[in-house]
């Protein structure tokens, strides 16, 4: 990969991670701020978010931390939280096949966020595609691992009150719904997962609903292909 192809990609990229940037240096502060009224340093933050790159689960691993769980109960909860990755990730094979040393990276980086920018932008013209899917990754990274030790570094200077700041990851997540939501595109996917996890919610109940919701997703969604196919070919 060219580094002029990188440059180029990261210049068209970046207008479409703005939306993440302002919510991952957000978010990534809350986290930094967390593990600094645990006692972890900037350099363990960054890290953490280098190297973990999970921000749902980096503000669990926080209480993890603080009270000190062992290897299993962290992979335990690792798994839990982060299985919905599975479902998603498998969509974007197909678009990360024949990308060589890169493909790693790009499934490793693949958060909410960066699925989202990737699944709903094409490939600018004249912008390689290696060079495009790398670049919002890594943008995205960036972002995260910035907020995250600003955050932390602010935290331990001004010792800022982090009671309640972990519902800044809640609230990303209900701003990109909207966005999408308001998107001149089929509504049905939102409504499938909005319905099916508020089912889940009532029969499970809250501490175990996720896996069960991303399942009843999964068979909504395949027993409704054919109409969701056509309602999009209606859309485009």
């Amino acid at each position: 990969m060219a580094y002029k192809d990188l440059r180029i990609a990261l210049r068209k990229a970046f207008p479409l991670t703005m939306p993440v940037m302002t919510g991952y240096l957000v978010l990534g502060a809350a986290f930094g701020m967390l593990m600094d009224s645990i006692g972890y340093n900037w350099f363990w933050t960054f890290v953490a978010s280098l190297t973990t790159y999970a921000g749902s689960m980096q503000f669990v691993a926080v209480s993890l931390l603080a009270a000190g769980a062992g290897p299993l109960n962290v992979a335990v909860m690792t798994l839990m939280v982060n299985a919905r990755h599975i479902f998603y990730g498998i969509s974007m094979l197909g678009k990360f096949e024949g990308l060589g040393e890169i493909r790693g990276y790009l499934i490793f980086g693949l958060t909410d966020e960066t699925f989202s920018v990737l699944s709903a932008n094409e490939v600018p013209e004249g912008v390689d595609k290696r060079s495009f899917l790398l670049a919002v990754t890594l943008l995205d990274h960036i972002y995260w691992i910035s907020g995250s030790v600003a955050g932390n570094l602010l935290g331990s200077a001004l010792q800022i009150n982090t009671h309640g700041l972990e519902f800044v990851l809640t609230a990303l997540f209900t701003v990109i719904f909207i966005d999408q939501w308001r998107m001149k595109t089929s509504r049905l996917p939102a409504l499938i997962g909005v319905v099916t996890s508020v089912a889940a919610l009532l029969l499970f109940g809250p501490g175990h609903f996720i896996i069960p919701a991303l399942f009843m997703i999964l068979i909504a969604v395949a027993a409704g292909r054919k109409l969701l196919d056509r309602e999009r070919s209606e859309l485009i």
